[in-house]
């Protein structure tokens, strides 16, 4: 078949818009329901598996999980939420017969993996309709499927799905279909397990104690928060979704659940996001522990020492779940991408770059994370701050790829400049305030870092700040401005009312902000790709938190508040924000402008957040 003929008889796309889903969870793996009752995302058993359910980038035949009315029905209404302080998603549909409630959740895991769906009905009686065709390897694999009764196995190689389910089940083609109908005070349960098709089958087990379990998780889980702001509900949701991004054996945390939702439609800058950045995953640290989670701190403290042991030398910027090193980057050529937009890429060749701010927001967290007897300053950690600093200082003069992660050649970036003088600043403090003292060799190599780091702040102010404009710049040389400059006051490399400060946020709120949204850097800006992308959300957060530093509260309060529309019903926000087309783009939920958006909160309601030991730590040239 030709590419034509191939794209003439595909299938219409099937996936909805990026902000009509929601995230459901295990803290292994994790699941994108749609809020017209279609499961179009999961890739089991881990966030870096192989998906089995891959129509949000592609049509139904690459895998989806539906549960909605019959088209018999007339739908009339609709609810879509979260059960309060969970990962449970609760979709209410009203039709002129009854009114039935279907609840989506993934149990905290056990042996083996499982999505619950529960059909529960509330009024009347609804007639409903389950479609279910899996698909193994990103959609491409259609599995060996047996159908009995009320039960059904897939295969396809070591791989195995098995549903259960009091609905009967016939098959259609090559999917599996169930019509049934559902009365007031009834329940129709649904659930999917995976397993090892050269095992036993998973064990069966209650869907209704399966809910209170995981209803108790998060409660539990919740419930030990100790932040306060004036925006708690989208604080808490951000928090859960910090916490779903999670893989709880490792410690490690993904940018976000998927891979290749566009920052343009139609566009190629198209990532996989499903691995572990040390630069999200130190940031997001450093919010939980501000909110009281010290267990996921001592977690990622044992993730990063496994991760990036031995030679500093050969320090990645993002690692796998386990901390495995080797994530090349291909395409799944089969897949049509999200509303056509290819490539879908598999792997993150990123993790090959330099960049240089990763030590920085490593150091700085590893300060603040407490181990278990509460002693940052421990042997093991010194000798690895010791070994990143010793090599950090010997590149910090290097040009690098920056938080960007440019495709283009690399650049003498501020913003790289700047976390590379937070890692000896962060680094310094925690000597001053966990060490003994009484290593001379190491007071020797500390008094060595106090050099590196004023050499640092000195060559910043000299080189990256353009006098002319009374603006810092993106890098060395350059006149194009960066939203990632908005972090200069934030980090306490100058005070938030230093003149610099003041101009450089006067600069892009001119040059790079449209309306509340904050363009990355300035069109002129050669990242190696083609243009078009949409505003990275976590800039406008930065923005809000700058603003608020340098004595503008209200403007900030204000736009920030005008910020949170944009998160979907359910408190959850992607990537970036298409201005044109009025909606999410980008990978979804997105760690980083989760946790930019709970940081700015703390900041807006008068805390200090996270880095409220910069703050009183800052410094002047």
């Amino acid at each position: 078949m030709t590419k034509q003929e191939h794209t003439e008889t595909q299938k219409p796309l099937h996936a909805a818009r990026i902000e009509d889903y929601a995230l459901i969870g295990d803290c292994e793996t994790a699941a994108l329901v749609c809020r017209n009752g279609s499961l179009d995302w999961l890739c089991w058993p881990t966030f870096a598996s192989g998906a089995c359910f891959a129509a949000l980038l592609g049509t139904e035949d690459h895998g989806y999980f539906q549960i909605q009315p019959s088209t018999e029905e007339k739908v009339i209404g609709e609810e879509w939420r979260y059960k309060p302080h969970t990962l449970i998603v609760e979709k209410v549909w009203k039709t002129e017969n009854g009114e039935v409630l279907v609840s989506d959740f993934m149990p905290p895991r056990e042996n083996n993996s499982d999505v619950v769906r529960i059909v529960k009905g509330l009024r009347g009686s609804v007639k409903m309709r389950m479609d279910l065709v899996l698909r193994f390897d990103y959609g491409r694999t259609v599995p060996w499927v047996q159908r009995v009764d009320h039960h059904m196995r897939a295969i396809a190689g070591p791989e195995l799905v098995v549903l259960r389910t009091e609905a009967p089940l016939r098959g259609e083609g090559l999917t599996t279909v169930s019509d049934f109908e559902v009365h007031a005070g009834k329940t129709i349960c649904f659930v999917l397990s995976y397993g090892s098709s050269l095992q036993k089958d998973p064990a069966s087990f209650d869907p209704q104690d399966a809910y209170r379990d995981t209803e108790r998780f998060w409660t539990k889980w919740t419930s030990q928060r100790k932040g306060k702001t004036d925006w708690q509900d989208c604080v808490e949701r951000s928090l859960i979704t910090l916490k779903a991004l999670t893989y709880r054996p490792t410690g490690g945390l993904v940018a976000a659940p998927t891979t290749s939702l566009p920052e343009k439609i139609g566009g190629v800058r198209n990532w996989d996001y499903r691995y572990c950045w040390l630069r999200d995953t130190a940031f997001t640290l450093l919010v939980l522990l501000q909110e009281g989670y010290t267990e996921e701190a001592q977690a990622w403290r044992g993730w990063l020492l496994r991760s990036i042991a031995g030679s500093a030398e050969q320090i990645q910027s993002l690692y796998g779940l386990g901390g495995e090193r080797q994530l090349m980057e291909w395409q799944a050529d089969w897949l049509p991408g999200y509303e056509n937009s290819k490539p879908v890429n598999i792997g993150n060749k990123a993790a090959e770059q330099l960049q240089m701010d990763v030590f920085g927001e490593v150091i700085a967290a590893l300060a603040r994370t407490p181990t278990m007897k509460d002693d940052m300053w421990n042997p093991a950690v010194r000798a690895l701050v010791v070994n990143m600093l010793e090599h950090l200082e010997n590149i910090w003069t290097l040009p690098d790829s920056g938080i960007w992660e440019i495709r283009g050649s690399e650049r003498h970036f501020v913003h790289s400049k700047v976390m590379a003088w937070v890692a000896f600043t962060r680094a310094i403090e925690a000597y001053e305030k966990f060490d003994s003292k009484d290593d001379a060799k190491l007071q020797e190599t500390v008094e060595r870092w106090r050099s590196v780091k004023d050499a640092i702040h000195r060559d910043v102010c000299a080189n990256g700040y353009d006098v002319e404009r009374n603006t810092f710049v993106q890098a060395y040389g350059s006149r194009v401005l960066d939203a990632s400059l908005l972090r200069i006051p934030l980090v306490g490399f100058l005070p938030a009312n230093d003149p610099r400060v003041a101009g450089t946020i006067k600069a892009i709120q001119q040059e790079l902000q449209k309306g509340d949204l904050v363009m990355r850097y300035s069109a002129e800006s050669d990242d190696g790709l083609p243009p078009g992308e949409g505003a990275f959300l976590a800039c406008s957060f930065w923005m809000t938190g700058a603003m608020y530093l340098s004595g503008q509260q209200a403007e900030a309060r204000s736009m920030f508040e005008r910020l949170l529309k944009l998160r979907n019903p359910l408190g959850l926000i992607a990537e970036e924000y298409d201005m044109q087309e009025m909606r999410q783009v980008g990978n979804f939920p997105q760690a980083f402008s989760h946790l930019t958006m709970a940081h700015a909160a703390t900041i807006l309601s008068g805390g200090k957040g996270p880095w409220s030991e910069a703050l009183e730590s800052v410094e002047h040239c």
